[in-house]
């Protein structure tokens, strides 16, 4: 037997294999609730040199969902505030989505500009 067709029987030995692989039932692991989100091994804060990190205290005597709220009002700040800032990199390349992108980049000049 050649060497290449070794390897041609290798390599569908190993296409067979993943193959039937993808239809294998998935293994299903322990799924955690919210009521163990916010525990002192699972908090997001955590990171290996230093533990904890709430420099300012934020976070001491909040109960769960207090700090489930915070964390969700944490998370929508970030994404209204990247979506303001892909808007100022869109309107400073010249681009504005409204008025025909007739206003200024300058954001105190294209308020002036407004009709």
């Amino acid at each position: 037997i050649s060497l290449a067709s070794k390897m041609k029987t290798a390599f569908c030995l190993a296409a067979l294999t993943a193959s039937a692989s993808a239809f294998a039932p998935a293994q299903v692991a322990k799924s955690s609730t919210a009521l163990n989100g916010w525990k002192d091994d699972m908090v997001v804060g955590i990171t290996a040199p230093v533990g904890f990190f709430d420099p300012l205290g934020f976070s001491k005597g909040k109960s769960d969902a207090a700090m489930a709220t915070y964390r969700e009002a944490e998370l929508k700040h970030g994404r209204v505030a990247m979506a303001a800032c892909l808007g100022w990199y869109i309107t400073a390349s010249g681009v504005h989505p409204a008025f025909d992108s007739k206003l200024s980049s300058d954001p105190l000049e294209a308020a002036a500009q407004l009709p």
